[in-house]
């Protein structure tokens, strides 16, 4: 692929109907439109995104079977997400209190099924396959980084904290909405018959792009929303939104090819280290860490990092992947 043909690729991403509705959504929010989507609506979409892309895992799958090269991306993918936080949280102390600092840094190891979502429609937009376990992947990288925030959270921070019993961290994170339903939907799509799987293709399959494009929407306006609320922290925790994903997604783009051939698997990879987590991990930290302000992390995640990567970095983490 020359340069031409990638520079195409990356202006192209840039007119993708599914970025363009995160963008009206942000403009909406801007000229303070009275656009809404209900919430029993933007919930009832974001349970079909999770479960249709578990379900297509699945299958894939059952159909690549659990090799050595599988099992070396699972664990890679865990200790990316547990690696993460470690060294987020002491960049990240230098500036805020240590369940701040634990808090941002676990969302920052932890993944974004929504940016994994966009990724995998990026993916099929450019004509590559990727396999169907790396939404197992992405659903491992969830408790690695929960583990990692709470550990350095009670190790440094200086208010002595209530003790924490570690199996209701483990039970939270493994039974939160979304990874509950991803990752039950994947088993099912893994046990399921093929030719019964082929019954609801039409509605696994051909609407996703559809409702993508709705839930971009709303989260256009739901991160504009967020975005102004954080401004209070200064320029530090803004740029260390853009800053460290970047670095993520970058290093991870090119230390994959020592666990994984395959260009899209790599590209996953490096989205799944580059994004952060705004639904799995807030859950977790309102009882982990209750002290520590949502009203940063949040922000940090879905204001700042979410539309950085989907509309720069994606696009920059393929350049990588295809160069090396």
């Amino acid at each position: 692929m020359d340069y031409q043909s990638e520079f195409r690729i990356l202006t192209d991403n840039l007119t993708n109907p599914t970025l363009l509705f995160f963008v009206l959504g942000i403009i909406a929010t801007f000229i303070k439109s009275d656009l809404e989507i209900p919430a029993a609506s933007s919930k009832f979409i974001s349970l079909y995104l999770l479960f249709s892309i578990g379900f297509k895992g699945g299958q894939e799958l059952q159909h690549s079977g659990l090799h050595a090269e599988v099992i070396y991306m699972l664990l890679f993918g865990m200790l990316i997400s547990f690696l993460i936080p470690v060294y987020s949280f002491f960049i990240l102390k230098r500036k805020l209190n240590a369940q701040d600092a634990g808090a941002v840094a676990a969302c920052y190891g932890s993944v974004s099924a929504v940016t994994f979502i966009a990724a995998v429609s990026f993916v099929e937009a450019m004509g590559l396959t990727f396999g169907g376990h790396m939404v197992a992947v992405m659903a491992l990288m969830e408790s690695p980084a929960i583990i990692a925030g709470v550990i350095l959270m009670r190790k440094f921070d200086e208010r002595k904290q209530q003790k924490l019993k570690y199996s209701s961290i483990l039970q939270h994170a493994f039974t939160n909405g979304s990874v509950l339903l991803i990752t039950g939907s994947l088993l099912i799509g893994l046990i399921a018959d093929s030719k019964q799987a082929e019954g609801i293709k039409p509605f696994t399959t051909d609407i996703f792009k559809g409702f993508l494009a709705i839930f971009l929407l709303e989260m256009g306006m739901v991160a504009s929303r967020r975005f102004a609320a954080f401004k209070k922290y200064g320029w530090f925790v803004t740029l260390f939104a853009i800053c460290i994903p970047v670095i993520n997604g970058c290093v991870v783009a090119l230390l994959s090819k020592w666990v994984t051939p395959e260009y899209g698997n790599r590209f996953i990879f490096a989205v799944l280290a580059a994004s952060a987590s705004y639904i799995a991990v807030p859950a977790a930290m309102r009882l982990v860490a209750p002290k520590a302000d949502p009203g940063l992390y949040i922000p940090m995640s879905l204001g700042v990092t979410f539309p950085f990567n989907i509309t720069i970095g994606m696009p920059l983490y393929f350049f990588i992947v295809h160069h090396t």
